[in-house]
């Protein structure tokens, strides 16, 4: 009688395990208008053009990416320093590494595309190619706008 009230307890305690209910936390797309917005940041961003990259990004927008900067600093800031990188390197590039998600929070409301790329660059001074893996986080506002953008990477190799 012991073993069936055990094996019965166990039995019981394994249904409830396997039972609990599933909640999902948002949706995960392929595409989305969102996506199309990081591509085309990435583009202005090749093409040296600020007047497209203002429209793309919140004019309170914040830029962090250890390793660059101590701290998130303002975008304005952030663009200044990204257009130094064509003083020191030619053939810069963004080169796409698998395919960017827009994630869609139910908590908040949150709105973020992660990306993946390889960012590429030849040298002025020394002649090297340098390729530096990154990976991009932008939230995004109810308007469109990137508020904020966090990279990672590698930057110690770097001029």
């Amino acid at each position: 009688m012991k073993k069936i009230m055990i094996t019965a307890g166990l039995f019981f305690l394994g249904l409830t395990a396997f039972c609990q209910q599933e909640e999902t936390n948002g949706t995960i797309y392929i595409k989305h208008p969102y996506i199309d917005v990081v591509n085309n940041a990435t583009k202005a961003y090749e093409n040296q053009d600020l007047a497209a990259l203002k429209m793309i990004y919140s004019d309170t927008a914040k830029w962090y990416a250890p390793g660059i900067v101590q701290k998130a600093i303002p975008i304005a800031d952030a663009m200044k320093m990204w257009m130094t990188d064509f003083d020191k390197y030619d053939d810069i590039k963004q080169i796409p590494q698998g395919y960017p998600d827009y994630l869609h929070y139910k908590k908040d409301n949150g709105m973020t595309v992660q990306s993946w790329w390889t960012w590429t660059g030849k040298s002025k001074k020394t002649g090297e190619v340098l390729k530096v893996p990154i990976v991009i986080f932008d939230d995004f506002n109810t308007d469109g706008k990137i508020v904020r953008e966090l990279m990672y990477g590698d930057f110690s190799k770097m001029e």
